[in-house]
C-alpha cells in the first residue's frame, strides 16, 4: 500500500492517490473498500427453505437484475470472512433451486437488518423479525408480505468464485412470478420511484433512501437480539409503532422489563426517540 501524487488537469493541484494490491492487505480490509467504492446497492431480501422444510430470511446487497429475456436476476451469498463457512441461503439454493427475492423499502429497513442477525439454523427469521410469511404461487419459499415487490425464482445455477473466507457465489435466478403492490404504482401502471421507497446499501452502517438520501442503521448486534416475537403483546400490536420501531425494540440481547405501558401517548413518546437512534431512552419511556 502506498501513496502516490498525481497533477489533475486542467487544475494545477496534486491529488492523492492511495494505491494498493489486494494481495497486501486483509480481505476484511479489502471487503470495506469494496462495499464503501461501489454504492449504493440494491438489497437481495431472500427467503428460502430447506431440504426439510425450515424457512429462512436473509439480506444480500451483492445483487442486481442481468436480463429481461429471460428474466434474471443475480446474488451473491459469499463465504464469511471471520470463519470461511457458508450461509444458510446458499445451503438451502443449493439444496432445492428456489428462492424468493424481495424488494426492501425504507418502511420496513429496520426489521430487514434485525432479520440478518445469524440466528441458529431451523429459526425462523420472519417471526424473529416480525414479518409475514405469504404463499408462493410457482415455488416453495414464502414471499414477504410487506415487501412492495416479491420475485419468485428458479435457480438457474451457482457459480463459486473461491473456497477461502469472502469468496462469493453467484446465484443466478430466473423470475417465474412477480408479486407488484399496486400502492407504488403511478398513473400509467409503472413503478413510481418515489412510491416504492427502496433503500440500498452503502458502507458501515450506511444505506440510501429513493426519497432523502443518507441514513445509518447500526448493524444488529453480535450476539443474538431478542426478535420481535419476544417482545410484549402490547407492543407488537400496539397501532402507534411501526415495524421500523418494532426491528430497533427487539434488537437487544434481552427485554429490560416485563411490564410495559398500552398508552398511545407513551408510545408516541418512545417513537420519538427511537427516530432519534436511542433504542434504550425509548425502552425507559415504555416502562410501566
Amino acid at each position: 500500500m502506498q501513496t502516490n501524487f498525481y497533477k489533475a488537469a486542467p487544475l494545477s493541484t496534486f491529488v492523492a492517490m492511495l494505491s494498493i494490491s489486494p494481495k497486501d492487505i486483509k480481505t476484511a480490509q479489502l471487503h470495506g473498500y469494496l462495499l464503501g467504492a461501489v454504492s449504493p446497492r440494491p438489497i437481495c431480501f431472500a427467503s428460502t427453505v430447506d431440504s426439510d422444510g425450515n424457512v429462512n430470511l436473509s439480506p444480500f446487497s451483492f445483487f442486481n437484475v442481468f436480463s429481461a429475456n429471460p428474466p434474471i436476476l443475480i446474488f451473491s451469498p459469499a463465504r464469511r470472512v471471520r470463519d470461511n463457512t457458508t450461509k444458510h441461503t446458499l445451503e438451502n439454493v443449493l439444496a432445492t433451486k428456489e428462492v424468493v427475492i424481495n424488494i426492501v423499502n425504507y418502511d420496513m429497513v429496520q426489521q430487514m437488518s434485525l432479520s440478518s442477525t445469524e440466528y441458529a439454523e431451523g429459526v425462523n427469521e420472519f417471526v424473529k423479525a416480525g414479518f409475514t410469511e405469504a404463499p408462493s404461487l410457482e415455488v416453495t419459499p414464502p414471499r414477504v408480505l410487506e415487501a412492495p415487490v416479491q420475485l419468485e425464482c428458479k435457480v438457474n445455477e451457482v457459480v463459486a468464485l473461491g473456497n477461502e473466507g469472502g469468496a462469493g457465489n453467484l446465484v443466478i435466478c430466473e423470475v417465474v412470478h412477480l408479486h407488484i403492490d399496486e400502492k407504488i404504482l403511478d398513473a400509467d401502471g409503472k413503478i413510481d420511484p418515489a412510491k416504492i421507497d427502496a433503500v440500498a446499501r452503502m458502507g458501515g452502517n450506511w444505506y440510501s433512501r429513493s426519497k432523502v438520501g443518507m441514513f445509518e442503521v447500526e448493524k444488529p448486534l453480535s450476539t443474538l437480539g431478542i426478535g420481535v416475537d419476544a417482545l410484549p403483546e402490547a407492543i407488537r400490536k400496539s397501532n402507534v409503532l411501526t415495524g421500523n420501531d418494532l426491528g430497533m425494540l427487539a434488537n437487544v440481547e434481552q427485554l429490560p422489563f416485563d411490564d410495559v405501558s398500552e398508552e398511545k401517548g407513551i408510545h408516541k413518546k418512545a417513537q420519538e426517540k427511537l427516530s432519534q437512534g436511542d433504542v434504550m431512552a425509548a425502552w425507559q419511556i415504555l416502562k410501566q
